[in-house]
Formats: structure tokens, C-alpha cells, sequence
């Protein structure tokens, strides 16, 4: 994907979230930011952009955004469980967002396994008036790819509520 296509999909995001008056928070860790960035290059970005966090490590994931020390031993940072806690953290901390998209992934070219393979991303979606979004997917070609393949997912995601 092209940097023009995520940026006109980040547009899309903004203009969908402007209209029906809600703000975003972004709980990131494989994608370092670059959902947030993508959002807030936007001039007026700040009307729907609460803003973001870039949990990478666990021990932030914990600290920042809540997520349950148990949750990360039993299913690993790259599971739709931590991604679930990592989104409904954020929403809790952040008081006036409406939305929470969280994303943590194995972006590469290193860290995979044979159960989570290069590739492996996952998605939460959280809502104060709705039931969590979860999603995982397998994207392929290199860490740069994988992680502009995750930012337009989510940025889809977010189209979608």
C-alpha cells in the first residue's frame, strides 16, 4: 500500500468519526504509531484524535493500558485476548475517547514461531457503546510491508463502526 492510499483511508477515518461526533485513541505496539501518525499528519486531526499509546514492551502494555499480567502468559502479546485488553485499557484510560483501536503483531523479519508465524497480527476494537472487534491476520512481505498492511487494516476497521 502506498503511502498516499493510507493517508486518503486516514482521511476517510477522520471525516467518519467527525460526523458522528466520536474521538479515537490508538493503543499500538508492532506498528509503533504509525495508526496515530497516519491520523494526526491531518491538519484537524485533533477534533477526533484523542491520542495514542506505544505499548511495545509488555511491561508497558501492563503499566500504560492495563492489560492483566495473566493474559500476556497465558496467550503471549500477540493474541486477540491482549488485544482486547490492550483496546479496552485505553478506553478506560482515556476519558474522553469513544473508540479504541489496538493492534500488536510480529512485524518481522524476526520473532516468529510456528504458531505465530511472521506476519501474525492482531486487532482489537473497543467501543463505549458496543461489544469489542477482534481480529487476527497473516500478512505477508517484509517488517515495512507487514506493518503498512496493519495500519490499513485498522484504519478499514475503524471505517466499519
Amino acid at each position: 500500500m502506498r503511502d498516499n492510499d493510507i493517508a486518503v483511508l486516514a482521511g476517510q477515518v477522520l471525516e467518519h468519526f467527525r460526523s458522528s461526533g466520536r474521538r479515537l485513541l490508538t493503543v499500538e505496539s508492532c506498528t509503533g504509531g504509525l495508526i496515530s501518525a497516519a491520523l494526526s499528519d491531518i491538519p484537524g486531526s485533533s477534533d477526533v484524535l484523542e491520542g495514542g499509546f506505544v505499548t511495545y514492551s509488555n511491561v508497558l502494555k501492563m503499566s500504560a493500558v492495563s492489560v492483566p499480567e495473566a493474559v500476556l502468559l497465558q496467550y503471549g502479546a500477540v493474541s486477540l485476548q491482549a488485544a482486547q485488553a490492550m483496546a479496552q485499557g485505553g478506553l478506560l484510560n482515556a476519558l474522553d475517547a469513544d473508540v479504541a483501536i489496538s493492534v500488536t503483531g510480529i512485524a518481522g523479519p524476526d520473532g516468529g514461531s510456528d504458531a505465530k508465524p511472521v506476519g501474525t497480527v492482531c486487532f482489537g476494537l473497543a467501543c463505549r457503546t458496543a461489544s469489542p472487534i477482534l481480529v487476527q491476520c497473516h500478512f505477508t512481505g517484509d517488517r515495512t510491508s507487514i506493518r503498512s498492511q496493519a495500519v490499513q487494516h485498522a484504519l478499514q476497521m475503524l471505517l466499519s463502526i
